[in-house]
């Protein structure tokens, strides 16, 4: 019989990849516990039966284990307890905006060479997208799934970061959501979700384990000589409660997340790992936490030799435990544990707390259920990371977050046919690593702007500078390109030199001569200039905002391994911008007047300072948190809304004999006051694309209340002309409230005023 030599090949080739998945595996065995089909003993042990509860099968592994062999497991780099067939664990993996080459449990090797880098937080939260959100968490579990089958990552992923994005000099600001504390826990919740829900459906297991972090009130790495290992964040009750701890809240209490890590800073004087209210007292006592708080890589030792908290490493240990910590990223726990035992400063009891809560969380991860290949991802492998869909899904993440920032008419979109020469031109023009940003890993490919742009039309470019900072720039060679080109694209920004962990920065100004250059080849271009700004925190670019020769500016954070095509779908049209700001773009006065170190969300007359975001500050603003423009218009027309909420009061209460301006947002206060708003939202453009509906508040003015807050966003899909109702549900108590000097939730009286965009709507909250 004739066999197809097409045939042959293609089962040869499946062969071969069989057989690379086998040799794979093999090689790279993934790590777990209860071997069974290796070592049939193990089946008499409880904590290996997974039919069993699994509280049940923790508190039988934990009373198996010596002091040695619990002492060994509150470290990131866990020993084996081999008599039990427990392998050593690595906790440290990272999953920012993808698998991360950061942490020592991940790899890259040829068997996964590379995962999908999606672009950096900050971008992607400016698709205020809840869907997107949770599906970049899905594809990146999946995806890390797969390489923990390789033997090539874990299965906790010390992600995401939900910090508050307080001040536009933070390094680490693009790792963030930004400004905003609802946009920052929505994204927390969905991307958590994403991470670690199973496809079964199974919500008392994970995927992967997630970790919310830097709890709490962490936003300096490194200004002005204060460094995050000595800074103590003063922050008021008020600032506490109603900015810095709501991302946290959400992600325990609404994303049921599996970690929360302690940061390196001191918050009022104690270090947030040593301190118990923060720890037992908030996370476990309050929130109810199901599963461990780690502390951050050795900050335990940073409290001894940079806080001074304590004066010998067994009384950290000591305090670390006591307060709340179960895992210690570093080894001061592994190294003093013992010894504090022995001083009396910590009970064998806390340990057996700390190390439960660490094998809990294992056992949700199916770690001592025996092979994973056995188990629901266990088919997953090499062939699952880097696919098509998920690099294209990075593209689209990279689209729905680039910012449209200015647009004179005539200028974006381009339409390629009329362009007989691009001028690409700027030190990030050819970026490659500067768009992954930090906590990166290996991406599947890159595609820069120069090769996203050059797909559509001819290119010329000149980097204009050797670097970012650009020091030296080549004014002629950039001004010969640009007036010879029919438009211009200017690539410019910061990268992982100017803001980055430990690195934040002093002045919020395009770098070096950047600016000149800029304003240089504007003043001889022929046609259409488009700044595109490459950066994780906002810059001053007033400058290019005023000059009519700059026609277009893209704000595009650092957008991901795709953010060369992401961008070239922008500027010809074939995508419609709708990314709003996350975080408000600042001048370089606000730099050089106000303290990093000032924690003050809210502005005070009698010292000058301004405040803090769009919530607080009292200033002029290159660009609002919010502001993004569209290739189309949209109208707002107010469907229903109330003008009167009545907040019922039971019989005898103050408030009925006296005046009140607030009240306690209570339970038996707050059951069931709901009310719907809703909108008729209208493309007027000619293109179609999606629109951001921002649904915001200004409360009455009591209590140093917020000016303005968000409340809830979504986004719609709009053809040209059509029209849709969007509607949202008002919860008086969570939406409407505020946190009075206190920290206590209050419902203030009076005219509350609802904004989308131009539309103002006045709401009267009476008793």
């Amino acid at each position: 019989m004739a066999v197809n030599p097409h045939v042959l090949a293609i089962v040869f080739i499946l062969s071969v990849l069989s057989s690379q998945w086998m040799y794979a595996a093999a090689q790279n065995p993934p790590l777990f516990a209860c071997d069974i089909d290796k070592d049939p003993t193990l089946k008499k042990f409880s904590f290996c039966d997974a039919s069993l509860d699994i509280k049940t099968r923790v508190s039988d592994l934990v009373k198996r284990l010596t002091l040695e062999e619990k002492i060994g497991n509150l470290i990131n780099n866990a020993t084996s307890v081999d008599r039990l067939g427990i392998p050593g664990y690595g906790w440290w993996s990272e999953a920012l905006h993808g698998v991360s080459k950061t942490g020592p449990a991940t790899f890259f090797s040829s068997l996964v060479p590379g995962a999908t880098s999606f672009p950096q937080v900050i971008l992607t939260a400016a698709s205020f997208n809840e869907t997107l959100f949770r599906t970049i968490g899905e594809v990146v579990s999946t995806e890390a799934r797969a390489m923990y089958n390789m033997g090539l990552a874990g299965l906790t992923f010390w992600s995401p970061n939900v910090n508050i994005f307080r001040d536009p000099r933070w390094g680490r600001g693009q790792e963030t959501p930004g400004e905003d504390p609802t946009l920052t826990s929505k994204y927390a919740v969905a991307f958590v979700q994403g991470l670690q829900e199973r496809d079964d459906g199974d919500k008392k297991r994970l995927k992967v384990g997630a970790c919310c972090k830097h709890y709490t009130a962490y936003d300096v790495d490194n200004w002005n000589r204060t460094d995050r290992y000595h800074f103590n964040a003063v922050v008021t009750k008020q600032d506490m409660e109603d900015t810095f701890q709501p991302p946290f809240k959400s992600c325990v209490l609404d994303g049921n997340v599996a970690s929360v890590m302690c940061s390196y800073n001191a918050v009022n004087g104690k270090p947030t790992c040593g301190d118990p209210d923060l720890l037992k007292g908030v996370i476990r006592g309050k929130w109810k936490l199901n599963g461990y708080v780690s502390s951050d890589c050795d900050s335990l030792d940073v409290m001894l030799t940079s806080h001074h908290w304590e004066k010998t490493p067994e009384e950290i240990a000591a305090d670390a435990l006591n307060a709340g910590v179960d895992l210690n990223c570093g080894n001061s726990l592994r190294l003093h544990t013992e010894s504090a035992i022995k001083a009396g400063l910590v009970k064998e009891s806390v340990v057996d707390r700390a190390v439960s809560n660490n094998f809990e969380t294992l056992m949700r991860l199916g770690f001592f259920d025996g092979n994973p290949s056995k188990q629901i991802y266990g088919s997953l492998g090499p062939k699952d990371v880097c696919t098509p869909t998920n690099q294209e899904l990075a593209r689209e993440a990279a689209r729905q977050g680039i910012v449209l920032l200015k647009n004179t008419p005539g200028s974006l979109p381009l339409i390629p046919a009329s362009i007989k020469s691009l001028a690409v031109i700027g030190p990030s023009a050819n970026a490659t690593e500067t768009m992954i940003g930090d906590y990166a890993g290996v991406p599947c490919q890159y595609t820069t702007p120069l090769q996203g742009l050059s797909e559509s039309v001819k290119t010329i470019y000149e980097p204009g500078c050797v670097n970012v900072t650009c020091l030296i720039v080549r004014i002629a060679e950039a001004k010969k390109v640009a007036a010879e080109a029919d438009a211009v694209v200017l690539v410019m920004g910061s990268d992982l030199s100017i803001e980055a962990e430990t690195i934040d920065r002093i002045d919020i100004t395009l770098p070096g001569q950047q600016s000149f250059l800029v304003s240089q080849v504007a003043s001889v271009s022929r046609g259409p200039v488009i700044l595109v700004i490459m950066s994780g925190g906002g810059m001053d670019i007033q400058f290019a905002k005023d000059n009519p020769n700059v026609t277009s500016i893209l704000w595009v954070g650092f957008p991901g391994e795709a953010g060369g095509a992401a961008l070239a779908d922008i500027v010809f049209g074939r995508f419609n911008p709708s990314g709003r700001l996350p975080m408000t773009w600042y001048p370089q006065s606000f730099a050089e007047k106000v303290a990093m170190t000032n924690m003050n969300m809210r502005p005070d007359l009698t010292t000058g300072h301004p405040g803090y975001t769009y919530r607080f500050y009292k200033g002029e603003t290159v660009y609002p948190f919010g502001h993004g423009l569209s290739y189309s218009s949209h109208a707002h027309h107010l469907v229903k809304a109330p003008k009167f909420v009545s907040i019922p009061l039971e019989e005898g209460h103050v408030c009925w004999s006296s005046e009140c301006k607030s009240l306690d947002a209570l339970e038996h206060v707050c059951r069931n006051l709901v009310f719907e708003v809703k909108l008729r939202v209208m493309n007027v453009g000619n293109m179609e694309g999606s629109h951001i509906v921002l649904l915001f508040s200004s409360p009455p003015t009591i209590h140093d209340a917020p000016q303005k807050k968000l409340l809830d966003f979504q986004k719609v899909v709009l053809a040209s002309r059509q029209w849709t109702v969007v509607s949202f549900k008002v919860d008086v108590c969570n939406h409407l409230s505020v946190v009075d000097e206190d920290g206590n939730k209050k419902v203030p009286l009076g005219v509350h005023v609802l904004h989308v965009g131009d539309l103002q709507h006045s709401l009267n909250l009476k008793i």
